[in-house]
């Protein structure tokens, strides 16, 4: 039996009095890698950093190790750090680097909250190494979240509606960077593009996190565009795009049990590109067909499968498809965009008119939709 596994260990130790140097590790089946950072004391600055690769995705990938100085001379307490990473070494190095390198940060965070170095005797420097720990969670907290502070008008339903015989192109898998922290693609600027290039809607599956309807309602009240809620919840047997269910997940969650909780909530599962990475193994050598593929213990659980992901090979996406056929599930598209020129790259077509997220639901189960390369489409 195929599985898939991911594990996250961040540790922190004090190197010296004006030192904190933590370490981050992120293992999991397709790649392993390791950094190294020291940040100051009591100013939270990045002062050196390494990297390293024990598995690798490609060839390319040792590539990113350099690009890791970038984040040299950032500090946490900075305004607008998070997104300032995700476009220096997120970009130019790698997104799983810099996710990593987050969760090092925060971790120093916390540790600086309790050194000794940060809670000196002195009255004035106590005071002051408290107000750079406060400020440095809120910051990283916030992660750089857009305001939403114009008054509420509504989610325009009616200026939403759309039904022609081109139906409607949503694309269902995009990450904005005020929610994923592997994401460098500010939230305004995904939904203006989607607009550009003429998408009809797009839904937002950052990973473990559930956007409120408020904020959702104003953001279609603010672009009269339509925005729908997933989430991409890592399971025991891979991701997830889940979609009408609100229960905020952190963690690694068992997916049958996940199963529950979401048919409980009226929900619908998507398998999200349960084929990435097997081509880096080389599927001949795994002695994976199609067959053995549907007998996999995940499909059991799942009511579609993404089989058009523009972060997999060609191949995958064929052999997703193929699989997914064989089990009789819808098969869906998705940008899995983390970068604001991805959205749109995959998406759905929709034969129902969709102005909310109950219609959007209801789509879902009737299966009268088809992924589609949109951004493909565009240029023929």
């Amino acid at each position: 039996m195929l599985t898939f596994s991911r594990n996250k260990i961040v540790s922190i130790h004090k190197k010296d009095n004006r030192t904190l140097r933590a370490r981050g590790i992120l293992e999991d089946d397709i790649y392993g890698m390791e950094v190294d950072v020291d940040i100051t004391l009591p100013d939270l600055e990045i002062a050196w950093i390494d990297g390293k690769w024990s598995r690798m995705e490609n060839r390319e990938c040792p590539r990113a190790i350099p690009f890791l100085q970038e984040a040299l001379g950032l500090r946490l307490t900075e305004e607008g750090f998070s997104r300032k990473l995700q476009k220096t070494v997120g970009r130019k190095s790698c997104r799983h680097f810099a996710n990593i390198l987050l969760e090092c940060c925060e971790a120093a965070i916390e540790a600086a909250a309790v050194t000794d170095s940060i809670t000196a005797e002195s009255g004035d420097e106590k005071a002051r190494s408290e107000r750079i720990v406060k400020k440095a969670a809120q910051t990283m907290e916030d992660k750089d979240k857009n305001e939403l502070s114009h008054g509420r008008k509504g989610t325009a339903a009616e200026s939403l509606r759309k039904s022609s015989s081109k139906g409607m192109v949503i694309d269902l898998h995009v990450h904005s960077a005020e929610a994923s922290p592997c994401s460098s693609a500010p939230l305004n600027d995904l939904i203006e593009e989607a607009k550009r290039i003429g998408l009809d809607g797009i839904c937002l599956t950052d990973h473990n996190h559930v956007w409120s309807r408020e904020a959702i309602d104003d953001l279609q009240a603010k672009y009269q565009f339509l925005i729908l809620r997933g989430n991409e919840i890592t399971t025991d047997q891979g991701d997830m795009l889940v979609f009408g269910f609100e229960k905020d997940i952190k963690g690694i969650v068992d997916l049958g049990e996940l199963r529950k909780m979401v048919l409980k909530a009226d929900g619908f599962i998507i398998a999200a590109h349960p084929f990435r990475g097997f081509l880096t193994f080389g599927i001949g050598q795994l002695g994976l067909t199609p067959e053995k593929a549907m007998a996999r213990p995940l499909f059991q659980h799942v009511d579609g499968i993404e089989v058009l992901n523009s972060k997999v090979s060609e191949k995958e996406n064929q052999f997703s498809s193929r699989v997914a056929a064989g089990l009789a599930l819808p098969g869906t598209g998705g940008s899995d965009a983390h970068e604001v020129e991805e959205v749109g790259i995959y998406a759905t077509r929709f034969f129902d008119p969709i102005t909310c997220e109950e219609d959007f639901l209801k789509a879902l189960r009737r299966k009268n939709y088809q992924p589609i390369a949109f951004r493909k489409a565009l240029k023929q």
